[in-house]
């Protein structure tokens, strides 16, 4: 099959399939689970117990796939791994399988960001990295736009376990999307961020893992992203609980609005970042992201005071502003300030476990705000905590906001292109 298919081609359709498996059932295990007599409590624990594996689990896949020479294997068994573990969920939805199975998917789902990443920097090398992030990240948006209709429309028609199949045939496809690159093409040294024909930094084990954690520009970037999904993460459930509140419509279109419109916006805005980057380097990039959200927090919050519906449109389209222009710029942000080291997705899991961190307190801080100061005042706290990460970005001085890494690309990455 790779012999028919462009590797960047298979690559893009890696990230539209891929986009369903990453995030497993998501939404729909806590209605599933509903309707298996579960309580809230209780699939909100299965859920946060899923959340922690998969963060513990982000920084040693990450340095899994940066020693590893079969990038494409790890896509092939964490996608099959997500479908064993939700068929799982379907055939014996107990409170101990649940729990199993959700973090199995959450440490297959941390593989599988590291591992495409890897794959792009090997196909592309430094040089090509910042178009191609776009590239996956539109693919990756228009998958879930599919994926979020298909779901709608198949569960309407057959119900819940007709969502387990599509997932199924979204993973069969990621698995023949990635067999379709040719391995031969992968440069493994660009992979893990040293330059074509570079040696591997020799510092390993204790060392090695001192140098990347006391790396001030990489914990900048996790700090300032971590900040973000502390403000990001609740907007979106906070924003649809109080229109559902406030008695603002049906709770199920509402969610499926919010997703479609979100996502829409985050292909043109993923394109954008990377025409950006290659030009003038993430700084720009990242501030608008972080500049999205405040503005986000005070129409949102406008619109709960004063009960306007179409307050809908901005929150979401904002939305999609700053994730679509995040989704690229954390990676590309990464392999600036990891650029030689040869630790790439190792760094890149140090960072997306800080996103962790910050997306699974969001809920908890949003709610306790909401509580006890009012749904209006807890979108204002959210949007002012990503005030706060630009602060913090721009007294660490915008890492990974300079020019293009100065990069021969791998050898293949012409091959690859053709």
């Amino acid at each position: 099959m790779s012999s028919f298919v462009s590797p960047l081609i298979a690559l893009a359709s890696l990230n539209l399939f891929l986009s369903d498996v990453r995030d497993g059932l998501g939404p729909f295990l806590g209605v599933f689970l509903q309707q298996q007599q579960w309580t809230p409590a209780q699939i909100g624990l299965v859920m946060t117990l899923g959340g922690l594996a998969g963060m513990v689990a982000t920084v040693p896949m990450g340095a899994l796939v940066d020693h590893s020479r079969s990038k494409r294997a790890i896509v092939v068994i964490g996608s099959v791994t997500v479908i064993i573990a939700s068929i799982a969920i379907l055939m014996a939805p107990s409170f101990g399988i649940v729990t199993l199975a959700q973090s199995v998917n959450a440490i297959a789902a941390a593989a599988l960001g590291p591992a495409v990443a890897g794959l792009t920097l090997g196909l592309v090398g430094a040089s090509g990295f910042d178009h191609q992030l776009g590239r996956n990240e539109a693919f990756n948006h228009a998958g879930n736009i599919i994926a979020a209709v298909l779901a709608g429309v198949l569960g309407w028609w057959f119900g819940l376990p007709a969502v387990f199949a599509l997932m199924a045939a979204m993973a069969v496809g990621s698995v023949l999307s990635v067999l379709a690159i040719d391995g031969s093409k992968i440069d493994h040294e660009a992979a893990r961020g040293l330059e074509a024909g570079g040696e591997t930094d020799k510092k390993a084990g204790a060392e090695g893992w001192r140098t990347l954690l006391t790396d001030k520009k990489l914990l900048v970037a996790g700090l300032t992203m971590g900040l973000f999904h502390l403000g990001n993460a609740a907007m979106l459930p906070l924003f649809g609980q109080a229109m559902v509140a406030r008695g603002g419509g049906d709770p199920s279109a509402l969610t499926a609005t919010t997703v479609v419109i979100a996502q829409a916006t985050m292909i043109p805005m993923a394109l954008f970042a990377a025409y950006m980057a290659s030009r003038s380097g993430y700084r720009l990039v990242l501030l608008l992201a972080l500049g999205a959200l405040p503005v986000r927090g005070l129409i949102a919050a406008a619109a709960f005071h004063w009960e306007l519906p179409w307050g809908l449109v901005p929150v979401q389209v904002l939305d999609g502003v700053g994730a679509g222009l995040l989704g690229v710029a954390t990676p590309g942000i990464v392999a600036r300030i990891l650029a030689g080291t040869g630790r790439f997705n190792a760094g890149l899991g140090i960072v997306m476990t800080a996103q962790g961190v910050g997306a699974s307190l969001s809920t908890l801080l949003a709610g306790m705000v909401a509580q006890e100061a009012g749904y209006a005042t807890a979108f204002l706290v959210l949007g002012a905590i990503a005030a706060l990460a630009g602060v913090v970005y721009l007294i660490g001085g915008c890492p990974g906001g300079g020019p293009k890494i100065a990069s021969a690309p791998p050898a293949t990455a012409a091959t690859a292109a053709a």
